[in-house]
């Protein structure tokens, strides 16, 4: 290992922070390819007395590396919580089962008793479920309160395995006098689908114990809806419901909503860009008028939900006194349905709790009879399924997320559109990334820049891009925020950017194909470009920051025709004049524009 290698991992060790039984090496960008290289980490992890907590999140650890770190934690009984997320950047996606195989191990060795198991933004698939699936079966997992897995790529077959090691956990543990009796879910963005889903309802039936599900944006259809629904009533506890940009249509939605009946605990439901269409709204809002008697927020926008639907959720939470918001944005109420729902929020005193509706949709063109849009649609997603089927054995993955296995994580170039999934560092945050509001960035106060630039993974250029697009989408030329959003932007893309790694190709192709600029390979909903992504690009293209090779490829596509983007024509044509002078600015010898990925 060279010297100049040795002092930087030096360095970098001596400005970890130990605080109260945690030692913490989040964001160091530790490379850690060799047992040699990690060798300072493990005479510290080794000579920490009553270690409780270890943060390895942001850092690449290689096979060797883990495995030595997996020897440090042998004699670590103590241990409760692991950090694990975002760590195997730039791996193999061959290299990481065997890595979470000897970690796994030595926390069974260790005796140690986990309350929280972090393992999200780690692209393992279903192979990398098998790596912790003894973990999760042992008695180091009996007591397991938190389990992260969000945007892991499992898939199917990964979703079936993790459902069998909880069910397992719960045998096992149960038969000891204490059942596994989980409280925090989360796996949004894993592809899981209909048959994952249901293998995961199973379990959750079986615990009863859960008081947080978050599983945004996993292809999940009515069947997989009906049966999460059908666990959920088991499950009395429940606080927290996150099933974003999941297809309910009218059966799942009617389903969902049969069960809150049976639930008294929830405060936060989030069935955005679900799909529940009127008659499914309709019945949710019969759930309310005699349910979730503490319900804080409900957000059901941007499910083709019609104007007297709407009306009539608004009237089922008059006499929720603990609500706090009501998101109906992105439906079709027209501009007289939404003047009708503000007047009523207004006469029930609680105008102030309803959500922006500046992206609606508008009224319908066509009436069409959902029933036959409904058949239409599940007739469809069979024919997908039966065309999708994976292997019995669950292994083989319909769409992996990484399709061959020496590609490095790092370099996987996909576009991932959803809500960002609440983390255990800042819910407030969380929420404000997956449904942006004025009163929610008030919330976060004058360290609202830094908490959202900490909360969003800046390593993935994909994932920044759409924070940029929604934090961008409150953005006005006059508004009080309008510094605050500014700062936001600027400590967002100012550390991404000041990473070598980053993806700056992938982060410009995704900003174009999400508003609509270019067509993307994969399918991929874009967002409703507003004037504050425009004003947006044209602060962040005069920053230091911002690449000058990216000007050129964005001038070249926003200068094209666009609806969207005519629709606001000052913004546009000031950001296109902002592009022309900064390119007339740049010298001759600037190296060629990079090029965006058709599929970002």
């Amino acid at each position: 290992m060279a010297s100049e290698d040795i002092a930087q991992l030096a360095d970098s060790l001596a400005k970890t922070q130990v605080v109260e039984g945690e030692l913490s090496y989040k964001g160091k960008g530790l490379k850690l390819d060799s047992a040699q290289a990690a060798e300072e980490l493990v005479r510290e992890i080794e000579q920490f007395p009553g270690l409780q907590a270890l943060r390895l999140e942001g850092n690449t650890v290689g096979v060797e590396a883990a495995q030595a770190i997996a020897k440090a934690l042998e004699s670590k009984g103590q241990l409760q919580r692991c950090y694990w997320s975002d760590m195997f950047t730039g791996r193999l996606r061959a290299e990481i089962p065997p890595a979470l195989t000897s970690l796994g191990a030595a926390l069974m060795t260790a005796g140690a008793r986990l309350t929280e198991l972090d393992l999200s933004d780690n692209a393992f698939g279903p192979d990398g479920v098998r790596g912790i699936e003894e973990l999760l079966k042992s008695a180091s997992c009996y007591t397991l309160r938190e389990l992260r897995l969000n945007n892991c790529g499992m898939g199917i077959g990964g979703g079936k395995i993790l459902a069998a090691a909880l069910t397992e956990c719960h045998r096992r543990s149960g038969a000891q006098g204490a059942p596994l009796r989980l409280r925090v879910f989360v796996a949004g963005r894993n592809r899981l689908e209909n048959d994952g889903a249901t293998a995961l309802a199973q379990a959750f039936k079986l615990m009863g114990s859960l008081e947080e599900i978050h599983m945004p944006q996993n292809g999940i259809n009515h069947s997989g809806v009906t049966a999460l629904a059908t666990a959920l009533k088991d499950n009395p506890q429940l606080r927290v419901l996150n099933l974003n940009d999941n297809t309910f249509t009218k059966k799942g939605a009617m389903a969902m909503a049969e069960a809150l009946k049976h639930l008294r605990c929830v405060q936060v439901i989030n069935f955005g860009d679900c799909l529940v269409r009127s008659e499914g709204a309709i019945a949710i809002a019969e759930t309310l008028r005699s349910g979730l008697p503490i319900l804080k927020e409900l957000n059901l926008s941007f499910g083709e939900i019609a104007e007297e639907a709407a009306l009539q959720v608004a009237q089922a939470v008059q006499h929720k006194d603990q609500l706090e918001r009501l998101d109906l944005n992105g439906n079709y109420l027209g501009e007289e349905g939404c003047e009708a729902l503000r007047e009523a929020m207004n006469s029930m005193n609680m105008g102030d709790r309803l959500a922006s509706l500046s992206d609606d949709e508008g009224e319908p063109e066509e009436e069409e009879d959902e029933e036959d849009v409904e058949e239409e649609e599940e007739e469809e997603e069979e024919g997908n399924e039966e065309e999708e089927e994976e292997d019995d054995d669950g292994e083989t993955e319909t769409r992996p997320q990484i399709e061959e296995q020496e590609t490095p994580v790092s370099v996987v170039n996909e576009i991932q559109v959803s809500t960002i999934v609440p983390s255990p560092f800042s819910a407030e945050v969380c929420s404000f990334l997956d449904s942006p509001s004025a009163d929610k960035l008030l919330k976060l106060g004058e360290e609202a820049p830094q908490l959202i630039k900490k909360q969003v993974n800046t390593a993935d250029a994909g994932r920044t891009a759409e924070a940029f697009l929604k934090i961008a989408s409150l953005l006005k030329d006059e508004t009080p925020l309008k510094r605050t959003l500014l700062d936001s932007i600027d400590a967002l893309l100012g550390e991404a950017f000041s990473c070598s790694s980053f993806q700056s190709g992938t982060f410009i192709s995704t900003i174009l194909v999400l508003l609509g600029l270019i067509k993307s390979e994969d399918k991929v909903k874009p967002m409703r470009l507003v004037p504050g992504h425009l004003l947006a690009l044209e602060h962040a293209v005069k920053q230091d920051y911002f690449p000058g090779k990216l000007i050129d490829v964005l001038e070249a596509f926003v200068t094209r025709p666009s609806a969207a983007a005519d629709s606001y024509p000052s913004a546009r044509v000031a950001l296109q004049k902002t592009l022309l002078k900064l390119i007339e600015l740049k010298e001759p010898e600037s190296p060629p524009a990079e090029e965006p990925h058709s599929h970002a």
